[in-house]
């Protein structure tokens, strides 16, 4: 993996950028260059993360892997900025990144550093299967434009790798191995502990209006259907129940705040709670979106095999 990371790196000019971009209506190119825009805070926001993850494992191949990736993200902040300007023809409005984004952004930061790795790796994963299997493969269709199919060519091509990580570190979070030395580290401190409730209320507060305006709503636009979320989503839900994964105590939480989403009469009591617990996903993207024989299957598979499972839904259509 570090030997791809090294060897698939690209620069910003390697894109012609003089190709003229296709006329769009008023709407539409606002809805765009807006789309690209939050697309370069959210790939900064990832740099972030990837930077922190860095800072936290041990193994220096890893260290040297997630250095690649903050890299990486930064190219694909600059990427989109570049096509916001590309596609912002008519100066129509100032376009800034979304408050939603901004808000979550030091929660979410500051509980990387009191919260587990792990819990750190569950969002950073769920996030990176919505922008690459959904977000970025939905945009490209709706610009549907050389300019953005080349730029997210190479885009795609990154984060395949990030997901790939992503996996194994989920994989590697719930081995016995890890788990056997967290209990060997001191305990936390009563105020480390403190620092680490406080920091994930601010996640469980921040992160419902992020996705919805981040993630669903623009999606609303350019995957009516819902379709490419439903993917994402139903890869991270098979993740997450897989049998050693599944054990963990923040995927036990977040997979029972989840059934009672889906509850007929707890969903209605605790439905507001459970809802901005889990993100506040759209209605159907809640249910559960596995089959007890996709699970099984993905129970039999290596954790390598059901990443690469996961990045082949990006060839769908």
């Amino acid at each position: 993996m570090l030997e791809k990371c090294r060897s698939q790196q690209w620069k910003i000019d390697d894109l012609e950028w003089s190709v003229k971009p296709r006329a769009m209506a008023r709407d539409e190119e606002i809805a765009v260059v807006q789309y690209f825009k939050d697309m370069a805070g959210i790939e900064r926001f990832a740099k972030a993360l990837f930077e922190e993850q860095g800072r936290i494992v041990e193994n220096p191949t890893l260290r040297e892997i997630f250095a690649t990736f903050v890299v990486d993200e930064e190219r694909h902040a600059q990427v989109a900025e570049r096509l916001a300007a590309h596609y912002d023809v008519h100066r129509y409005r100032y376009y800034s990144t979304s408050p939603e984004l901004e808000r979550f952004k030091p929660y979410f930061l500051d509980a990387l550093r009191y919260l587990s790795a792990e819990v750190a790796n569950a969002y950073i994963t769920g996030g990176e299967l919505l922008l690459d299997v959904a977000l970025l493969r939905s945009l490209n269709d709706y610009v549907h434009d050389e300019m953005s199919e080349r730029a997210m060519e190479l885009i795609n091509r990154d984060e395949s790798r990030h997901i790939a990580v992503d996996y194994h570190m989920t994989e590697f979070y719930a081995s016995p191995e890890y788990q056997a030395w967290v209990a060997r580290q001191p305990k936390k401190s009563l105020r480390q502990q403190g620092r680490a409730l406080v920091s994930f209320a601010g996640v469980l507060h921040a992160a419902s209006p992020f996705f919805r305006q981040v993630f669903f709503e623009p999606m609303a636009r350019i995957d009516p259907t819902r379709r490419r979320q439903r993917e994402a989503i139903k890869r991270f839900q098979i993740l997450g129940h897989r049998k050693n994964v599944a054990d963990r105590p923040f995927y036990r939480f977040m997979n029972t705040m989840n059934e009672l989403n889906r509850h007929p009469v707890w969903g209605r009591l605790l439905g507001p709670v459970t809802k901005r617990v889990t993100g506040d996903f759209p209605g159907e993207l809640r249910e559960k979106l596995f089959t007890p024989s996709e699970l099984a299957t993905a129970d039999s598979m290596s954790i390598d095999a059901l990443a690469d499972e996961a990045l082949r839904a990006k060839t769908l259509n």
